[in-house]
């Protein structure tokens, strides 16, 4: 990102950071939660304005606002032998626990009928439509959320503050909506929902980090990327029943 003098004030591109810190939780709250026993075609509608939304406005607010170029590399291999790494290591540990400790204790009995619930939502009801929604969330969700958290959110802290605030505040900006994911399987009296969004938090700052140090994307879109096919695999196994597999 071009780190030249805004022509907005600070003021203002503060107010535009916290909309932009705030606005995915309430997205995921109207679409996960409010409409979560709405017809498949409802919650497939909220999500598609809302995530339309959200990742519409921070090139809208750097161009039209700001008036100041994008400023997106091509990809490099600085980075992204870490990134890889961290994203793989992040994936088998997930494998890890829940196949020896989540399954084996219990932790899974509660969220297995929500899973199945919005697996449902989400129309992806067979097996071919489930792995399209797993390519999906993957390769292409994985890289707007970058875009997003690291890119905008991360990026337009970095102007206004130190480094390590605006890696701490992005970060807990990134684990707040996934708080509302996990608080909808695991439940808000569960350990389980505030370790594993503490581990989404530590995993936000690591991709911050990343995105700093490399200066591209393409790093932490990488190690997103494994992230989230790793939790799609462990998807399946909890709904392959319902895909007739």
């Amino acid at each position: 990102m071009n780190d030249s003098l805004p022509k907005t004030s600070r003021r203002v591109d503060t107010w535009a950071v916290l909309a932009a810190l705030v606005f995915p939780s309430l997205v995921t709250w109207l679409y996960f939660v409010v409409l979560a026993r709405h017809p498949a075609a409802v919650q497939q509608t909220a999500y598609s304005i809302g995530k339309g939304l959200q990742f519409i406005f921070p090139v809208v607010w750097v161009l039209a606002v700001q008036r100041r170029p994008l400023g997106f590399h091509l990809p490099g291999s600085k980075g992204l032998a870490e990134s890889a790494a961290f994203g793989v290591f992040v994936m088998v540990a997930m494998w890890l626990l829940f196949f020896y400790w989540l399954l084996p204790a219990g932790y899974m009995d509660q969220p297995r009928d929500e899973i199945r619930q919005k697996v449902i939502g989400f129309g992806a009801d067979t097996v071919w439509k489930y792995v399209a929604l797993g390519v999906f969330y993957s390769l292409c969700h994985s890289f707007l959320e970058e875009y997003y958290w690291r890119w905008f959110v991360f990026g337009q802290l970095r102007r206004l503050f130190p480094l390590g605030p605006a890696i701490a505040v992005s970060s807990l900006g990134f684990m707040a909506h996934h708080v509302l994911v996990l608080a909808t399987f695991f439940g808000w009296g569960s350990p389980a929902t505030y370790i594993f969004s503490l581990a989404v938090a530590v995993g936000g700052a690591v991709w911050a980090w990343l995105y700093q140090r490399s200066g591209s994307l393409y790093g932490p879109w990488l190690s997103h990327l494994f992230v989230d096919a790793g939790i799609f695999t462990l998807g399946y196994f909890m709904v392959r029943d319902l895909l007739g597999s």
